[in-house]
């Protein structure tokens, strides 16, 4: 039996919150309906983003920063082995972000207001979104 090839790490969709509202308040609305599996950091830790998940359908895999009463062996042991698997996955989301900040300077807003700010990012993951496709097409033709 073959590995499943791995998904290209092309931007399927994005969602822009004001930066005034904290992650895991505007999280819910940026869900689609039928999300899967979702993958979040702490910030979306609450029981008001998990709802929203499993309202919509989905599967939580949120980032576990503390669990308390236990051995300290034993809770790192859990910890990493509950974190092991979503840091696979964030690490390839994280790592879009990151490419946006630095090649397409996205660090900052070059407008003010939600529309105009939604359209530099969008505009941003159609401009990565080029670069990476061609890339996928180069390693395929080799």
């Amino acid at each position: 039996m073959s590995a499943p090839t791995p998904t290209p790490a092309l931007v399927e969709e994005v969602a822009i919150t004001p930066a005034n509202i904290n992650d895991g308040k505007a999280g819910p609305a940026a869900l689609p309906d039928n999300p899967g599996e979702v993958f979040a950091d702490s910030a979306y830790r609450g029981q008001h983003f998990r709802d929203a998940i499993h309202a919509k359908g989905g599967t939580p895999r949120i980032i576990v920063t503390a669990m308390w009463g236990r051995d300290e062996q034993e809770t790192l042991a859990r910890l990493d082995a509950w974190n092991q698997p979503i840091h696979r996955v964030r690490g390839r989301i994280e790592k879009i972000f990151g490419t946006w900040k630095c090649c397409y300077g996205l660090r900052r807003m070059r407008w003010r207001g939600l529309a105009k700010a939604s359209i530099q990012v969008r505009l941003t993951a159609i401009a990565y979104n080029l670069k990476r496709t061609l890339s996928i097409i180069t390693a395929a033709a080799a």
